[in-house]
């Protein structure tokens, strides 16, 4: 039904309900058959499903194939256990992964919007969610509208629909039936879930929720687009497969040697042999590569989310966070993001000139200042409650706390002089008026626009005397309107006249009397300034992107030291006037857009990718959401749409752009963390590697058994590397530049650290194999298990840092390093013990001195780490 075209009987009767509502048991029915009022959302992966997904990589099912083959030819122990090592790694994989995704889904349902409905013939607050069609909502300045629906009463409604129209003025909403078709921007008597109400007061039906209404339909379109991989993802994968091929070279290698050794050798039983010969090879695979590392890099971004949420941004797309490390141009809105989205009146005017108006003190007054406040105040429908929320239009809600603040509470000057009549605000007249008895005389009290009321004036208010507005005193008028304008202030005038009649009509708004102007503006948060010249330190430009007038943009720049001398300024318009050469050629002198549309956000952050910048963009509404997937890094408002929270990568729940700054210094060290944990990995995997090359190189014994290699693997990986992920912010981190987007994971500082420990681990385990061999075969592999898992271990504390040593950084500032060590070393202590010994192919003959050779190996490898730091430092 097109609603639109409806009366309002007929849309009750089509949707049974009535001016009372639906009763709260008709309301979960209807929710039973409707669903909630919310956009769907892909269904979550089940535990079990995740869990025969750890199962199928190709390594594992390898490993559990010959682990079968192994119980055939009578070895069930070590089997078994192997098989317990690999289900309890895949366990810890999916707590992982649900632990990460539980975190986002808590976040997602941080802050439920309510809206307050009649059902049971009374008004109640439900959460926006519960609505269901037939519903009557009621709506005041300031609601987001929670779902489509039909005007059924209309008080001076204004909507902007911008949001899902792309018109930047608010609609007038009426009531009555429209005859004729109508696009969505001309259906007065509608509203839509996602716009905001700016003005007056109304009630509507509701006629569609969730997926039904006109924004679900657009998010849908949005949802089903696909995310592109973050830089980390393709890194990975890639690396991912070329270490897998290097990794299955290797182990062919090793089990070829030992395959030649085995026919060359004495033995008539080739089959048990051979069959160790291959366990031993895919367990060097599997200890080769590290498989919690997509895992830990989950649960290390998820930590990151937690860590944003306490700073006012929820992340959408876990990957998002790591992306940020790599931001080098932040494009932001001016409204609510770098200003406090509070008009704040700043300056004053009355025609005799008197500086030091309003000074606090309102019993020294003047009478033309004391009459400006009070039309400012009556001629107004905003509040602020006791909480100190307000509610209205901006602009009137900056009058009544100017009030407020010059010490004349506004509520007692409305009681003084109630309302007695009034002419609302419209967009035609863009003015409104009201009539009070003040000092025992009906007047008309009218606000507006500098412009408008000039026009309707014929007399001023001058050194407490009416005289006539002559054309010079209107010119003096316009000069100071002028001056105001030039500071990119809002103006507003103000003017009476004394009125007789009972009732009043547009017409009697003439032959005013001037009183004056009061200038406000949406200044800058005050830590933004603080913010932006963070960003400038981290090597990140801040652009203005903003709907305002060129000339109101440029002074917030200029104040915020985001527009500088040189830069430029440029309104949609302008850029559309300027070809793609004359653009990037420009590019990085604009510093402000400005009356920008959709288009022009996109072509922006376009730009900027071209130049190989990684760029992050700020948007509220659904026209916003091509640019807000466009970007590398999209951030929603908390108090936008749907639809542009549905395409982003991040959300700000408190719209301020002091927490993109807060975000971006996250991601850094989010990423700094994972590449702390890649390097663990893979230093004390190279350490295991080059041990066993070396033995097989000289005929030695294997220095470790399958077992013990898949042992480690458990024991040395995950905790201690989520620990490392957990490693607070490093001092210099917002000092560096923006990391480059096409950086390897193995760039050269990070291999480099990798090629350096696994050398000093590895050499290690080869010194204590070789002294073990003096003993046995048996003592060489007990030494060497021995080493390497202390080696690991111990090697958590130089990897916490390239530049502090554990004492700079201290050792309680991560009390999960402290955790996982502990860890760790209970786990090798259970194999130490008389039940399990044996099983890790550790003999009784292993003693104390045989163990302490060992851990001064280990203990040696953490020292020349740490060393090193202050010798070579990094640079």
């Amino acid at each position: 039904m097109d609603y639109y075209k409806e009366s309002i009987e007929t849309v009750f009767s089509s949707l049974n309900t009535s001016t009372e509502g639906i009763s709260t048991e008709e309301a979960k029915k209807r929710q039973e058959e409707q669903g909630f009022n919310e956009i769907s959302r892909k269904e979550r992966q089940s535990t079990f499903s995740m869990f025969i997904d750890t199962f199928k990589d190709p390594m594992v099912i390898v490993l559990l194939i010959v682990a079968i083959v192994q119980i055939v030819l009578g070895e069930a122990v070590e089997s078994l256990i192997i098989f317990a090592v690999l289900i309890i790694n895949s366990i810890l994989s999916v707590v992982q992964t649900k632990k990460a995704e539980d975190s986002l889904e808590s976040l997602r349902r941080m802050a439920t919007p309510t809206s307050t409905v009649i059902r049971n013939g009374r008004l109640q607050n439900v959460e926006a969610r519960e609505l269901v069609k037939g519903d009557i909502v009621l709506l005041e300045a300031g609601d987001n509208i929670p779902a489509d629906g039909r005007l059924i009463e209309a008080e001076s409604l204004q909507v902007v629909e911008g949001a899902l129209t792309g018109e930047s003025v608010a609609s007038d909403k009426f009531v009555d039936k429209l005859e004729e078709d109508a696009p969505l921007a001309d259906r007065s008597n509608m509203t839509y879930s996602g716009t905001l109400v700016t003005y007056g007061r109304g009630k509507m039906v509701v006629t569609a929720i969730g997926e039904e209404t006109e924004m679900g339909k657009v998010a849908q379109l949005i949802q089903s687009a696909e995310a592109k991989q973050t830089p980390l993802q393709r890194k990975l994968e890639d690396f991912s497969k070329k270490l897998g091929i290097g990794i299955l070279i290797l182990s062919i290698l090793i089990f070829a040697i030992q395959a030649v050794r085995i026919f060359l050798g004495d033995s008539q039983d080739y089959t048990v042999p051979l069959v160790n010969a291959f366990m031993f090879a895919v367990a060097v695979a599997v200890a080769a590569i590290p498989e919690a590392l997509q895992s830990i890099v989950t649960i290390v971004l998820s930590v990151g989310t937690n860590k944003m949420a306490k700073q006012h941004v929820i992340i959408r797309q876990l990957p998002a966070v790591e992306t940020l490390g790599s931001t080098s141009v932040i494009c932001t809105d001016k409204t609510g993001t770098l200003t406090q989205n509070k008009m704040t009146v700043v300056d004053a005017f009355i025609p005799n000139g008197e500086s030091n108006l309003f000074s606090g003190d309102k019993q020294t007054w003047s009478e033309s200042e004391r009459l400006l406040m009070q039309i400012a105040v009556l001629a107004n429908d905003s509040n602020i409650d006791e909480k100190g929320e307000s509610s209205g239009d901006p602009t009137e809600v900056a009058l009544i706390a100017y009030s407020n603040k010059q010490g004349a509470p506004y509520e007692e000057i409305r009681k003084k002089y109630p309302r007695l009549l009034e002419l609302p605000f419209d967009s035609s007249r863009k003015r409104m008026s009201t009539v009070h008895e003040i000092n025992g005389e009906k007047r008309l009290l009218t606000k507006g626009g500098p412009d408008i009321i000039f026009d309707l004036c014929s007399r001023i208010k001058l050194n407490g005397e009416i005289v006539e507005l002559t054309e010079e005193r209107l010119e003096a008028l316009k000069a100071q309107n002028e001056k105001f304008s030039d500071q990119a202030f809002r103006v507003l005038a103000f003017a009476y006249k004394p009125i007789e009649k009972d009732t009043i009509e547009v017409e009697d708004e003439s032959d005013l009397i001037f009183v004056g102007l009061l200038a406000m503006i949406d200044p800058p948060r005050e830590e933004v300034y603080h913010a932006v010249q963070d960003a400038e330190k981290a090597g990140i430009k801040t652009v203005m992107i903003t709907g305002d007038h060129k000339t109101t943009a440029r002074a917030i720049g200029r104040d915020l030291n985001i527009f500088k001398e040189g830069d430029l300024a440029y309104t949609g318009q302008e850029l559309d006037a300027l070809s793609d050469e004359e653009l990037m050629n420009n590019l990085e002198k604009i510093s402000v857009y400005a009356r920008v549309t959709p288009e022009n956000k996109i072509r922006i952050v376009d730009a900027w990718q071209k130049k190989n910048q990684v760029t992050a963009m700020t948007g509220d509404g659904v026209n916003d959401a091509p640019a807000l997937k466009q970007a590398d890094i999209g951030i929603a408002m908390g108090s936008g749409t749907d639809v542009a929270k549905d395409a982003s990568a991040m959300i700000l729940t408190d719209d301020n752009f002091v927490s993109i700054v807060h975000a971006v210094a996250v991601g850094r060290t989010v990423y700094s963390n994972i590449k702390k944990a890649i390097a663990y990995l893979f230093s004390g995997n190279l350490g295991a590697v080059i041990a066993i090359l070396v033995a097989l190189l000289l005929n030695w014994v294997n220095p470790f058994t399958a077992l013990q290699l898949l042992f480690i693997n458990l024991a040395n990986d995950s905790l201690p590397a989520i620990a490392l992920g957990l490693e607070p912010r490093e001092p210099n981190v917002m000092n560096e530049s923006p990391r480059d987007p096409d950086e390897p994971i193995f760039s050269g500082k990070t291999l480099s650290t990798v090629i350096f420990r696994g050398s000093l681990i590895g050499l290690a385990v080869i010194i204590s194999q070789f002294i073990g061999l003096q003993y046995s075969a048996e003592i060489s592999v007990a030494m060497a298990f021995t080493t390497l898992i202390l080696s690991r271990t111990l090697q958590i504390f130089p990897a916490r840092s390239t530049t502090q040593t554990s004492f700079e950084a201290g050792f309680f500032t991560n009390k999960f390093i402290l955790m996982a060590f502990i860890a760790c070393l209970g786990l090798y202590g259970i194999t130490l013990l008389p039940v399990v010994r044996g099983v890790f192919s550790i003999p009784d003959t292993f003693g104390l001195m045989h163990w302490a050779i060992a851990t001064g190996l280990a203990l040696s490898t953490t020292v020349l780490m740490e060393l090193k730091k202050k010798v070579f430092p990094a640079k």
